[in-house]
């Protein structure tokens, strides 16, 4: 099996899980980035012929390959949305607040960046798309040609925490008086002939990463995604999420430990008297492991969190 269709952290999101597989039946899981269908396939085979997986992309290519993959199984529900939708959508199946477990593998699929067409890649030439739906909003092409110097600064600064980020950002300006950037290889090449070649990563890397994620509004995705997800799930319904880049990462990390279920050493009560709060079981971070990267170079950067729904915890009316 090549690079491009493997899950990663298999056995540890498999590991994560374990109190889901043990839990009676009937089940219902959420994979809401299915991507390709490797984690999916991964929660398949552990489900019973009652279970249920309700699987999310909002790309339709990844749609349109997930419903060739799993056509044949009738537990797997297929819906083309952004993630961010889940609360809305699991209502009007009747899920929310019922579901087993929810895993979310954040940020671009090794298919959108092997696909020259899509436009994520900048060692692919291609149109400079970045869209993960080709048919919402802006494309990069068309956002760098609109984009005032300081907020395409501000983007690349926080979005790419890239240090050349003023650099870069005049120098798109400029380009873009005598010539739209259209493709992804004019982008690259004009970001490479600014900064010198680092060790081990492309000059445009940083840039590309910003670009992606403001066209496609990953970090608004995620913090609209959070406190859906505790919604959804059961009281002892469990949350797992990968993720690739320290921006991400710290939005989960933060998201857990700001509910966490943990008595104030200040307050003069009992653990008893406190309030239940949303999440315990919480989860260090979950890195890759050698051998797994040595198959697999994109789980290098994967970092995995999870957390359990706290069972006494209730939602304010």
């Amino acid at each position: 099996m090549s690079g491009a269709h493997q899950p990663v952290l298999p056995n540890e999101v498999l590991a994560a899980l374990q109190p889901v597989w043990q839990a009676p039946g009937p089940r219902r899981l959420v994979d809401v980035t299915g991507g390709r269908g490797g984690h999916s396939a991964l929660l398949l085979a552990q489900l019973a012929v009652d279970d249920r997986l309700c699987i999310f992309d909002r790309d339709p290519a990844a749609i349109q390959a997930l419903g060739e993959r799993f056509a044949d199984d009738p537990r797997v529900d297929l819906v083309q949305a952004p993630f961010d939708a889940l609360a809305q959508l699991l209502e009007a199946r009747g899920w929310l607040g019922r579901v087993d477990a929810i895993l979310a593998d954040l940020g671009v699929s090794s298919p959108q960046l092997d696909e020259a067409e899509r436009g994520f890649s900048f060692l692919r030439d291609g149109p400079l798309d970045m869209r993960m739906d080709p048919s919402q909003g802006l494309s990069a092409a068309a956002w760098l040609a609109q984009v005032e110097f300081r907020e395409l600064r501000r983007v690349l600064q926080e979005y790419g925490e890239e240090k050349a980020a003023t650099r870069i950002a005049k120098a798109i300006i400029a380009r873009r008086q005598d010539a739209p950037l259209l493709r992804t290889r004019e982008l690259a090449e004009l970001i490479a002939d600014l900064l010198p070649a680092g060790k081990g990563i492309h000059p445009a890397t940083r840039s590309f990463q910003a670009i992606r994620i403001q066209v496609n509004d990953e970090l608004g995705q995620l913090q609209r995604f959070l406190p859906q997800a505790l919604t959804a799930l059961r009281p002892g319904g469990r949350l797992a999420i990968i993720s690739f880049h320290s921006l991400e990462d710290r939005l989960v990390k933060r998201f857990f430990r700001a509910h966490e279920a943990r008595p104030d050493p200040r307050l003069p009560l009992r653990a008893a008297e406190l309030p239940a709060q949303p999440w315990v079981e919480i989860s260090p971070a979950i890195r890759a492991q050698e051998s797994e990267i040595a198959k697999n170079p994109r789980a290098r950067s994967a970092v995995l969190r999870t957390a359990t729904k706290n069972p006494e915890y209730c939602h304010a009316s």
